[in-house]
């Protein structure tokens, strides 16, 4: 009986034993499930596809992802965002895999290389690094020269031929069976896995899995952040071109009608909307910026405290109208430009030039009612208007209609707005639409709400 009772416990330990080592095998199947982070770059190779990369790459080493796999289709775009990235690949201890959907071009020739296993579309390509302007001539040699070494030292950390790594920025490079002279090399997904810079052709990403038999494994994508999607909407040109009018119109309604201030700072809200993401996409330097502000300045001075307008002035305007043109191209190493294609140049500053012009002509035909009606009268819409009959009247009007005919001196420049003395009082006035220097005789010849309307005596 107690045989019988002490077989069946150690059957019940056995069985309970064999139970629970199949569910830890169950839990621990589960556990290990691995994860491979994807990312994508789909366009030229700028500052936001480095904050892309840079930042996915941080989430993969935080979720301890067990691949990192790169969707790459790009025509190349700005070395030194390439250099970052490809240095961010190749510093991450997590497996990095590309796979070119397309083009893998110039800069995105350097990242894919920069990853562990490269994967190729079928009709897509590889190659093609030299360091071009985006004209299609060839930068300078410098340029060319931290390429090719950029190249091949990527080429060798992972072992893959440097030869032809530098091959596809010089053509100076020969190979044998791979390049001629004066031929710069690209490479078709044959010839890629001929030569060792692509393990394999894919159709798709989940073939790529299939292929590095990672089937099993799940995927998780990052999502491009609320941030990016701000800074691409006010990088976007119209956008951009509609802060520009703010900026501009702003500055002129100030020189317009000085102490305002509202129109200043409508001017330095959407300067500060128009800086920050050029910022960050690394079209606006510092400097151009500072230039830009400082330029604020000099106009500020030129209407609150130097008379008349002279140097400062100009001086303020060509700063705003320099900092907005170059704030819309690339320069490298501070103030260099010599990268930069001529026509770029020239492109931005009409760019500027144009939007100057439509803000100065709708301001022509709108400029003299938007200031009487938003500024002048100390409101910017009512919802109601305040009429006489009902009881609302505009303090020391009477005595404004006292001032009719007499002669003063104006005390500010008037463009139309400003300040004159009659009797030996400050009075707010605003010429018939001619400018006004500051001590010039004046003549009231009628009375606006809280405004007295002048003509300068000849």
């Amino acid at each position: 009986m107690i045989k019988s009772i002490f077989k069946y416990a150690l059957l019940s330990v056995l069985s309970f034993t064999i139970v629970c080592n199949l569910y830890a095998t169950d839990t621990d199947s589960t556990q290990t499930n691995k994860l491979v982070y994807i990312f994508e770059i789909n366009d030229d190779i700028n500052p936001a596809a480095t904050r892309i990369s840079e930042k996915a790459i941080e989430n993969a080493e935080n979720l301890q992802a067990d691949y990192l796999l790169l969707d790459l289709n790009t025509y190349g775009g700005l070395v030194d965002d390439a250099d970052k990235i490809r240095t961010a690949l190749l510093d991450t201890e997590i497996p990095t895999i590309v796979y070119i959907r397309n083009n893998a071009a110039s800069a995105g020739a350097l990242i894919s290389i920069a990853c562990d296993s490269i994967y190729m579309n079928e009709g897509s390509t590889i190659g093609a690094a030299a360091v071009v302007y985006e004209d299609g001539g060839l930068a300078p040699e410098k340029y060319q020269s931290y390429m090719r070494n950029k190249m091949r030292a990527t080429a060798e950390a992972n072992n893959r031929n440097p030869d032809i790594a530098e091959g596809m920025v010089d053509p100076k490079v020969e190979i044998k069976g791979v390049s001629s002279k004066d031929e710069i090399i690209t490479f078709s997904v044959t010839e890629a896995i001929k030569n060792k810079y692509c393990n394999a052709k894919a159709l798709s990403i989940d073939e790529v899995l299939k292929i590095a038999n990672l089937q099993d494994y799940k995927t998780q994508k990052y999502e491009v952040s609320t941030i990016e999607k701000i800074i691409a909407f006010f990088v976007n040109p119209a956008v951009a071109g509609f802060l520009l009018m703010i900026i501009m119109g702003g500055i002129y309604f100030e020189l317009q009608s000085p102490g305002i201030g509202f129109p200043i700072a409508a001017a330095i809200a959407a300067a500060v909307l128009y800086f920050t993401p050029h910022y960050l996409e690394g079209l606006a330097a510092n400097w151009e910026i500072l230039m830009f502000f400082i330029g604020v300045i000099l106009i500020a001075l030129e209407v609150f405290v130097i008379p008349g307008f002279g140097v400062a002035g100009i001086a303020g305007i060509a700063a705003v109208v320099i900092s907005l043109t170059l704030s819309l191209i690339r320069n490298v190493d501070g103030f260099e430009f010599g990268f930069v294609p001529k026509n770029d140049i020239i492109i931005s500053f009409l760019t500027v030039a144009a939007v100057l012009m439509i803000t100065l002509f709708a301001l022509f035909f709108a400029g003299d009612k938007i200031l009487h009606l938003a500024f002048a009268r100390g409101n910017l819409g009512l919802a109601v208007e305040q009429k006489k009959e009902d009881g609302f009247v505009i303090s020391g009007v009477d005595k404004l209609h006292s001032f009719k005919g007499k002669e003063g001196i104006a005390q500010t420049d008037l463009r139309p707005a400003g300040k004159v003395n009659i009797d030996n009082e400050w009075l707010d006035a605003q010429s018939d639409g001619e400018f006004i220097n500051k001590g010039e005789k004046v003549r009231v010849m009628q009375i606006s709400g809280a405004y007295l309307i002048v003509e300068k005596i000849i």
